[in-house]
């Protein structure tokens, strides 16, 4: 039956960038199909984002709710202290009755929305809208999870850091995809701010428990096993909606005249030549870590460009923790950049060949689209389920490190600099590769997406 009548489809992305992009990256993409989509977050958030191509995708403001120990300034991830993330997401969760209002004014076809917001999904069903969870997470990660139904029940049973760091009994194949101690030390422990609310394992199951389809940005030829794994949990109609990598000539809200300046620095040097580093906008580095990473980065004598910013919340800036004389050392053939970057452009950039990324989703989705090498350097979250995914898959070069306190050589990171630089490592997993820079076929998937979301709204 051919259904012609154009949706409204509300987003509600979680207040991180990592999730505000590619949930902006889906809307534009449903707008250019004709739908009309009403795209939901605070002020400042909406500030940050790239222009918005389509008049089909409205921004919608909603003032995030002030709450004591949670800095005034605060509306996303950046804004605060890894410790104090569970503050963000108490008032994001504020936002439920002004967004009830709303849904109930402007009556959408569907709500698509992030794993924080487990309350939405039954607030669509009472008032008729069929809600879709857009995961931003890998079917891999999801998995690891946990069942929703037994998170709904219970939230996430795992109480010590050694219950992340070995394979879940509910995986029936073998895999390497788990934590490392050092990755989870910091959900574990026990702060002030974990009594704030509800834990993240509480919203992965409700979220997805209780939503009408699950989406999922990855693709079953990457993971087959984690998606039919994650299917038969869930218990819901899972759709991957592909890697959604970025368009050749992507939007980026970017200074010219910053990003004239280290185009020229890139010219300058040879293809496949420069290693780019960034951490993401969560990472809090140590001092350690810094020195390291600097002092390795040095002893590779190769070119690099490392944006390095400021620790979250912090007004330390984190220039001040590179070793003495650092600079003044590698200033002919590295750069090392306090800010924002627009980071699709430096990867499209010929003169990049290696990407030393945190393994954000996001970031990896970007670096293997323009197929660029990966040195895998998990900080927090689901990047070190990414980074041994992607070593599984043999797409990525994990810097070794100590499992319980994270700790690593300048050594190793010049070694592995080296190696991923030696001729004909780009063709590792050529396949798999491809399977993140084939945009025809990415095209394809999103489509079918679409075709569901047409086909399967609530009447």
């Amino acid at each position: 039956m051919e259904n012609s009548r154009k949706l409204h489809i509300v987003m509600f992305p979680w207040l991180a960038m990592g999730h505000l992009i590619p949930f902006l990256k889906f809307s534009n993409i449903l707008a250019q199909k004709g739908h009309k989509i009403s795209f939901i977050s605070t002020p400042k958030n909406l500030q940050k984002l790239s222009k918005v191509p389509s008049s089909s995708v409205s921004l919608i403001s909603f003032a995030l709710p002030s709450i004591p120990g949670l800095p005034p300034f605060a509306e996303t991830t950046t804004d605060v202290p890894y410790t104090k993330q569970q503050l963000l997401k108490k008032a994001f969760d504020l936002l439920e009755s002004p967004l009830t209002t709303f849904l109930e004014s402007v009556k959408p076809d569907w709500v698509i929305y992030d794993y924080a917001s487990h309350w939405l999904p039954s607030i669509a069903s009472k008032i008729g809208i069929s809600s879709a969870f857009f995961s931003l997470f890998t079917a891999a990660t999801l998995s690891f999870t946990g069942p929703p139904p037994s998170l709904m029940m219970n939230g996430d049973s795992r109480l010590a850091a050694e219950d992340f760091a070995s394979v879940p009994k509910w995986v029936p194949f073998e895999t390497n995809v788990k934590f490392h101690i050092h990755e989870v030390t910091k959900y574990v422990e026990k702060t002030e701010a974990d009594e704030t609310g509800p834990n993240d394992g509480v919203r992965f199951g409700f979220s997805a428990g209780k939503a009408d389809v699950i989406i999922i940005r990855s693709s079953p030829e990457f993971e087959s096993e984690w998606f039919d794994l994650y299917g038969k949990m869930s218990e819901k109609r899972i759709i991957p909606v592909g890697f959604l990598p970025p368009r050749e000539v992507e939007e980026e809200d970017s200074d010219e005249e910053e990003w004239d300046n280290i185009r020229l620095w890139l010219d300058k040097k040879e293809a496949k030549s420069v290693v780019y580093v960034a951490l993401g906008t969560e990472a809090a580095l140590t001092q350690e870590e810094v020195n390291e990473l600097a002092l390795g980065l040095e002893k590779s004598r190769s070119p690099f460009f490392w944006v390095l910013k400021n620790p979250p919340g912090s007004t330390r800036n984190a220039m001040e923790m590179l070793p003495d004389g650092f600079e003044q050392r590698v200033k002919d053939h590295g750069v090392i950049y306090n800010g924002w970057v627009p980071q699709v452009k430096i990867l499209r950039h010929e003169a990049v060949g290696v990407f030393l990324t945190h393994c954000g989703w996001n970031s990896i989705i970007e670096g293997l689209s323009f197929n660029r090498i990966l040195i895998l350097f998990p900080v927090l979250n689901d990047q070190g389920l990414n980074a041994r995914l992607l070593e599984e898959k043999k797409l990525g070069l994990e810097i070794p490190r100590n499992e319980l306190d994270g700790t690593f050589t300048s050594d190793s990171v010049a070694e592995l600099v080296r190696k991923a630089k030696a001729d004909g490592l780009e063709d590792l997993a050529k396949e798999m590769r491809d399977l993140f820079r084939d945009r025809d076929e990415n095209n394809q998937i999103v489509e079918q997406v679409v075709h569901y979301l047409e086909e399967n709204r609530i009447s």
